[in-house]
């Protein structure tokens, strides 16, 4: 299988997030599905041989950052959206979200709180299918904390390359306010509802 970059996920006329920032980011993640065809392509030529060589065991080690860096960059293009409307109280996605946090401020509040974790990395919303909770967690790097089992729902990017171009590098914060004048709840709203059914989420 060869993977693609896909065009439908690229946002445009965001509020706080330009499209030059999103220009710059979405080279980023061509790069990782570059990276992942590499890799899969050249670990299938390790397979045939009888013992791991260093460059093997490299491009494995390496395999787990590039398809994460492709895969939550997917989730992160795909719930930002121009002209966004909050989930109304009779959303089941803000009825969980109220449950689990007691106010959809809360929840915002948590997440954004995460997001400032002093770290590179991500802050994603999770499901878990088998207590049916959701958490915010902190992912440093693409693959150090994720969550096996979990279904990400929110997925906001805090490395700096997704701010930098409009807010610098140590201005975060306003990022994190632009990001949620962002947020495509529809798709945010879809992912739960699949998860809470079951089924895995499309990207």
């Amino acid at each position: 299988m060869i993977y693609e970059v896909n065009p439908k996920l690229k946002p445009e006329g965001l509020i706080g997030i330009s499209d030059e920032q999103i220009a710059q980011h979405w080279r980023l993640y061509e790069g990782y599905v570059a990276n992942v065809n590499t890799l899969r392509h050249e670990l299938e030529s390790f397979r045939r041989q009888e013992r791991a060589s260093a460059l093997h065991s490299d491009r494995r080690r390496r395999l787990g950052f590039e398809y994460n860096g492709m895969l939550l960059h997917e989730y992160y293009f795909a719930n930002l959206k121009a002209k966004v409307v909050e989930p109304s109280g009779t959303s089941p996605l803000k009825k969980a979200l109220t449950g689990e946090f007691g106010t959809f401020a809360s929840f915002k509040a948590d997440f954004c709180n995460t997001g400032a974790t002093r770290s590179v990395g991500w802050a994603i919303l999770y499901f878990d299918a088998t207590t049916r909770t959701m958490n915010n967690h902190f992912v440093q790097l693409h693959e150090d904390g994720n969550v096996a089992g979990f279904v990400p729902l929110l997925v906001m990017d805090v490395w700096e390359h997704a701010y930098m171009v409009d807010h610098g590098a140590g201005r975060r914060e306003e990022y994190i306010k632009a990001f949620f004048n962002n947020v495509n709840w529809d798709i945010v709203e879809q992912r739960f509802d699949e998860a809470a059914a079951g089924r895995l989420p499309r990207r």
